[in-house]
């Protein structure tokens, strides 16, 4: 059994991993405490660590079962092939989760070094320069030269 990536709609993370428990399927949607401010309070609320993401583990041949709850929107794909996350990898975060409070996915900013993973100038050092919705602009120091990287935001 693999763990795959569910894609769900907005705000539906909680929703999706209730259903899909109730179909007795093994799901994980990691969740962090937040504090958030209203006009008139502030209160300490759970948020899923990943937006619109469930992580769930079943066979190939069940694939499909994910798609009786309404919140789901498709799986999450890596090289044409559903995305698929090693144990190793939940475990991480599982115990990420339990050692602190204080986790936050956050996009790429100005001025963050990155460490490239792919593509032409993989295992290259660079700095983002600029972020904006579609692309990042990174700056190839050891080249000398500069670089626009599409952000991919449909997956």
């Amino acid at each position: 059994m693999n763990w795959y990536v569910v894609y769900t709609k907005p705000k539906w993370e909680k929703k999706v991993s209730e259903q899909l428990m109730k179909l007795q399927l093994e799901c994980y949607c990691p969740l962090v405490i937040k504090e958030r401010q209203w006009s008139d309070r502030k209160k300490k609320i759970e948020v899923p660590l990943f937006n619109s993401y469930v992580f769930v583990r079943l066979n190939e041949e069940e694939r499909n079962l994910v798609f009786q709850s309404s919140g789901v929107v498709r799986y999450l794909f890596w090289l044409g092939k559903p995305a698929i996350v090693r144990d190793e990898e939940i475990n991480t975060i599982k115990k990420w989760l339990e050692k602190s409070d204080a986790i936050e996915v956050m996009p790429y900013q100005v001025g963050d070094k990155i460490k490239l993973k792919s593509g032409p100038f993989l295992n290259q050092e660079a700095v983002v320069q600029k972020v904006n919705k579609t692309h990042c602009v990174l700056v190839l120091e050891s080249m000398g030269c500069v670089l626009k990287m599409s952000l991919n935001t449909k997956n």
